[in-house]
């Protein structure tokens, strides 16, 4: 597992999209070298990059599960099939996917409000670390947010997993790239973060996104949440999120 002191230097994307492509940018930016791969050939999305995400290799997507220190899934849910297993075994995952009917399709089990996305990308990905992380924020608000540390209107992005050093240091990342980490401990938790949820879309600093993730719970979503989940509610509302 990487040193959570010691910031990754490769950080690999897995999708081009706007997500993707804004991350890349704001990872090189803070002296990342970034490996980003679209859906086929390199070739396809090379000029992409040099106007968008500058700095970044376009590369497959197995050259970038394989060089990477840390991995960004930016990719439609629905194409969680396609992430390899074993390229990404023993590596740090941030799960930055949402689940969207429009794109993923009508999935029941997707849905499913018993287990969250990021728990089915941590099931897919066994030999992985899965982090849940950047799902939240829109991506015009995480292209103009960065400000330095200290900058009272510095915004903030929540991130959940179940271990504490992939906590450490995916939170070094968003602190890197301009924003306050705000940890939630347990990926089951990370539903809190998910369309729906009062926290999604959120673009504020660190002490309100804490108390959207806390308050959760008792939002309408949140009780539908715990009723479906039983005494695991009761458990996660006794974890408050805090900034890392």
């Amino acid at each position: 597992m990487t040193d959570p002191v010691t910031p990754p230097a490769t950080v690999g994307i897995l999708g081009a999209g706007k997500v993707g492509t804004v991350l890349a940018r704001l990872l090189h930016r803070a002296g990342h070298r970034v490996l980003l791969a679209g859906s086929g050939s390199p070739d396809r999305i090379r000029l992409v990059l040099e106007v968008l995400a500058p700095g970044a290799r376009a590369v497959t997507a197995a050259e970038a599960a394989r060089e990477a220190d840390v991995v960004v899934l930016a990719l439609p849910l629905g194409k969680l099939p396609s992430v390899p297993v074993e390229a990404l075994d023993g590596k740090l995952v941030v799960d930055a996917m949402n689940y969207w009917w429009e794109t993923d399709g009508l999935r029941d089990d997707l849905a499913d409000v018993r287990t969250t996305t990021s728990e089915q990308v941590q099931r897919h990905l066994p030999g992985s670390v899965v982090v849940k992380g950047f799902n939240h924020m829109g991506y015009h608000d995480l292209d103009e947010g960065p400000l330095p540390a200290g900058d009272p209107e510095r915004r903030a992005i929540a991130l959940a997993a179940d271990d504490a050093a992939a906590l450490g240091v995916v939170a070094g990342i968003v602190d890197a790239i301009g924003f306050d980490p705000v940890v939630v401990p347990r990926l089951a938790d990370g539903v809190a973060l998910e369309p729906g949820s009062l926290a999604f879309g959120a673009n504020v600093g660190a002490a309100e996104l804490e108390a959207m993730v806390e308050g959760f719970w008792s939002s309408q979503r949140g009780l539908a949440v715990g009723r479906a989940r039983g005494r695991d509610a009761d458990l996660a509302a006794t974890e408050p999120a805090g900034r890392s």
